[in-house]
């Protein structure tokens, strides 16, 4: 029940489930409306904007790079007011932002409105609109966060694999501009009122628990009756100072720029070793199912075994996959290398979505949160800099893939090697005073 001085909701208390599944589900929702702010839904507009507006490949492509960039410098604002003013009200203003940068984008007639128009998609869409959802999830779900966390991953997965033809076939049937104009009605008329109606702030505010354990009555007589009285975390400036948050976050600046450019430069990559473009296409059915099976895998471990350890398997993982794919020739093994490569996405998506909450505690995730966002962005835009210098400098994408590969598997070492300290036991014990 909840405590007499909680807001009363009435969706929330005639829920038949516990509403932080509701939660989940709006979220999961959430992130898939992110879509025409990720590069696979910006990606299917890029000839458009060359061809209509005479720009060129190589302009549109820095212009996305640096509004990626810039887009992300707002996130530490956006995370502390998520903090300030919960899920709720920031999903709502931000999709009615996204709707209309989408409107916007249907305006553009040169190269400072395509640029204006990819800062705010990058920075609404893929930017805010996504720290709001892993932050909702976050604040409702302990004990089986890291599970929720893994399916608000399948939000994405499951619109990279339906949306892009949808869109393609709208570009080819009505024009890019029409299916701008399309997109953002949709955000504004389905996603902006299931937001305003199904976003929830902490369960805190209603006299509920976040998913607790099953409490010891003797010992958590408070956890017993169902309820908290507040939320808790650390300060992000104490966050800031540890190295936990800094490893996760270098391992996502890893991972996440590496992968980029492996993505980026995928045919050229596999090119150079002889494999034809039909059989490279093929790498990306067992990226998509594995990085979607453990995504949420992952986040089933996560419950169950401390995020360190998954790190240092997940970081050891991608760096032998990064040095061994220059070997990668045959049929088999390009899906082999597309399974590995699922399972290190897969892991690195509910790994990262889970451990600020895990090791912080949820007061602040927001703004923690969000710092960690804006390095991770920044990673994803220099990772297909970083490799092309094997065959710009070098004699090949070879090079630069084993100059690289140490860089993850340290820093798989530095997570096993902290592994089994207080640092696992519990959130806010490892401040490097």
């Amino acid at each position: 029940m909840p405590s007499s001085d909680a807001t009363v909701s009435s969706l929330v208390e005639r829920s038949p489930v516990y509403y932080g599944w509701v939660v989940l589900g709006i979220s999961t929702l959430g992130m898939a409306a992110t879509l025409p702010g990720q590069t696979a839904g910006v990606s299917l507009f890029i000839d458009a904007f060359i061809e209509d507006l005479g720009l060129s490949r190589s302009a549109v492509s820095w212009f996305y790079t640096a509004a990626t960039v810039l887009g992300s410098l707002a996130l530490p604002l956006m995370g502390r007011l998520l903090d300030r003013w919960g899920p709720r009200r920031m999903a709502v203003a931000v999709i009615a932002l996204f709707a209309a940068s989408c409107v916007g984008m249907s305006q553009v007639r040169g190269w400072i409105g395509v640029f204006v128009g990819f800062v705010c998609l990058r920075g609404f869409g893929q930017g805010t609109l996504g720290l709001i959802n892993n932050h909702a999830v976050n604040l409702w779900f302990e004990r089986r966060r890291g599970l929720a966390v893994g399916i608000l991953g399948l939000g994405m997965a499951g619109a990279t694999a339906l949306f892009p033809p949808l869109i393609d076939e709208g570009i080819q049937t009505y024009g890019w501009q029409t299916t701008y104009l399309l997109m953002g009605g949709l955000l504004a008329a389905v996603m902006l009122p299931l937001g305003a109606f199904f976003y929830r702030d902490a369960p805190e505010r209603y006299g509920l628990s976040p998913d607790p354990a099953t409490p010891d009555p003797a010992t958590d007589p408070a956890g017993a009756s169902g309820t908290e009285t507040a939320v808790t975390g650390v300060e992000p400036e104490v966050a800031y100072r540890t190295w936990t948050f800094w490893l996760f976050t270098a391992a996502g600046v890893c991972t996440a720029g590496l992968g980029t450019g492996l993505l980026f430069h995928h045919f050229s990559i596999l090119e150079e070793v002889g494999v034809g473009r039909d059989l490279a296409a093929q790498f990306f059915i067992p990226l998509g199912v594995v990085t979607a099976v453990f995504n949420v895998g992952t986040g089933w471990l996560v419950d169950r075994f401390p995020p360190r350890l998954l790190l240092g398997l997940q970081l050891g993982l991608f760096g032998a996959m990064m040095g061994l794919l220059p070997a990668v020739d045959t049929t088999a093994e390009v899906w082999l290398y597309g399974g590995v490569f699922g399972v290190a996405q897969g892991m690195q998506q509910a790994l990262l979505g889970s451990a600020y909450a895990y090791y912080f505690g949820r007061l602040h995730h927001g703004s923690i949160r969000s710092l960690a966002n804006t390095v991770f962005i920044g990673g994803t835009a220099v990772g297909p800099a970083v490799l092309a210098l094997g065959p710009d400098l070098m004699s090949g994408f070879a090079p630069i893939l084993w100059i690289c590969t140490p860089v993850p598997l340290v820093l798989a070492l530095a997570a096993f090697l902290a592994w089994g300290t207080d640092w696992d036991a519990a959130a806010l014990v490892d401040v490097d005073a």
